[in-house]
């Protein structure tokens, strides 16, 4: 089954309770006309900001309550012994996410700073400590596997990553993730957003149906628009 179906099938209760937190706060932009290009090079005519999350209470501690079940569910109640946030984004949720699991918490920096120790991971980390990477989200995956030989590096086991958004869309996403030895855990995707927008009616027609062409076909919409394609 290709991530595109697995995801398709995924809008579970979570899924939508997430959506639609995203929609509700304005996180969710739908822009075909001016498509974005993402930071993995990606065109899309969509773009989420989970970094809103953090200025609204109610909906990030659903979130959170939401994360910790899937997460002790899917990975286990005992798996962890750490929680690390990617630079910068990652790091609220993985604080927000440490204290839900009742474990420490550690940030992980896209690369070394350029004095002191030239650490690229702050907080506690020892040799062999089983650490869960956090972030926003995951667009094809690639990012995730710097942060997580990061942690490797440093000694500790990371085969475990939670993002709240996956996109979902592009091809063997997931499948790359594995061949890392990484496991990504999410709570929602577009489709789920792409679902909850329609029947919210949280954005025209035009626009639904423009996402809805984006999510068909990624990589060719992803060209057509400027974007990457390989």
């Amino acid at each position: 089954m290709s991530d595109q179906s697995k995801t398709a099938s995924h809008c579970s209760y979570a899924a939508k309770t997430v959506a639609r937190i995203l929609l509700d706060i304005g996180a969710v932009n739908f822009r075909p006309e001016e498509p974005y290009i993402l930071t993995s090079g990606w065109a899309s005519p969509t773009y989420i900001d989970c970094r809103k999350l953090i200025s609204f209470p109610r909906a990030r501690r659903k979130v959170i309550d939401l994360a910790a079940r899937l997460i002790s569910d899917n990975a286990g109640y005992e798996r962890f012994d750490a929680v690390a946030g990617g630079e910068t984004a990652g790091i609220p949720y993985s604080a927000w996410l440490a204290e839900a699991l009742d474990l420490p918490m550690q940030y992980v920096r896209k690369k070394p700073k350029g004095f002191g120790r030239k650490a690229r991971i702050e907080g506690d980390i020892h040799e062999n400590q089983r650490v869960l990477l956090v972030e926003d989200l995951a667009t094809d995956g690639a990012s995730k596997v710097n942060f997580v030989n990061a942690i490797r590096e440093a000694g500790a086991e990371c085969k475990h990553a939670f993002v709240v958004f996956f996109y979902g869309v592009f091809p063997n996403a997931l499948e790359e993730l594995k061949k890392d030895d990484i496991e990504l855990h999410y709570l929602c995707t577009w489709h789920d957003v792409l679902a909850v927008a329609e029947e919210g009616e949280y954005f025209s027609k035009e626009a639904i149906d423009g996402v809805r062409d984006f999510l068909a076909n990624p990589i060719g919409w992803s060209k057509s628009h400027g974007g990457k394609h390989d």
